[in-house]
């Protein structure tokens, strides 16, 4: 399996960085975790072809995570996309999009797409597939508007990963990573605690639990980017590819 950062930015550009989207791809499996507002363009720049891709699966609201798919979808459109795309998200998200198409491209949801486009909603513990995707969601911890709000444990080609998405700590997060191949998790301070996000402390309090065989940084705010020769983990960047 192979994962791009196509974005591994916070809100605010932290450091220069493109908002949150993830490209896994393997034999068959090929699909995003998030779309950030910077999506469209940050893929086309890494040359990874959009067509190719079955499945977005989006973790909440917040325009850093799920503004960049009217985009995306309006590329297809244009391009002439044939293969079939599932969106996959939280409670709410067929109305959600609705509501985003309309804000940034009048009329765009009534515009029936040429290809078979399905919006899946995603409940907490009830896993679902996708083809070759197993995802199964997890409630974190991100506040109270944009939610709600998921985790994901994604099994696919023999191999787990798990994304904590935005959260600060919750105890969910120990199954959610428990022994997976590769733990995507978010490290937005270095070790103040604040609302709504997790610091890189607090995790490193808990990894022997979650027992992830690899771990990577995301979602680092300036106070978290200012210390990573400090930091002995993996950071994500923008570009970056793993193999696991």
């Amino acid at each position: 399996m192979r994962l791009r950062f196509v974005g591994c930015g916070d809100a605010f550009g932290s450091g220069g960085r493109l908002n949150t989207c993830f490209h896994v791809s393997g034999r068959e499996a090929n699909f995003l975790i998030d779309c950030g507002a910077s999506a469209l363009p940050a893929l086309k720049q890494l040359e990874i072809d959009l067509n190719d891709i079955d499945l977005i699966l989006i973790t909440h609201f917040h325009g850093d995570h799920f503004a960049g798919l009217p985009f995306v979808l309006l590329d297809a459109q244009f391009s002439r996309r044939t293969r079939p795309l599932t969106i996959a998200g939280p409670q709410g998200i067929e109305a959600r999009l609705t509501q985003v198409m309309e804000a940034l491209f009048e009329h765009a949801s009534k515009t029936k797409p040429r290809f078979e486009l399905n919006v899946v909603e995603l409940a907490p513990g009830q896993s679902q597939s996708f083809r070759t995707v197993n995802v199964t969601p997890y409630p974190v911890v991100h506040g109270e508007s944009g939610g709600p709000f998921l985790a994901y444990r994604v099994e696919t080609e023999g191999r787990t990963l798990a994304y904590s998405a935005d959260t600060e700590w919750t105890e969910t997060l120990i199954p959610l990573a428990h022994g997976a191949d590769l733990f995507i998790a978010e490290a937005y301070m270095y070790e103040k605690v604040v609302k709504n996000h997790l610091s890189l402390k607090t995790l490193e309090q808990h990894l022997p639990a979650i027992g992830a065989k690899r771990l990577v940084l995301t979602h680092m705010s300036d106070d978290m980017l200012s210390r990573l020769e400090d930091v002995p983990h993996l950071a994500a960047e923008d570009g970056m590819v793993l193999v696991f």
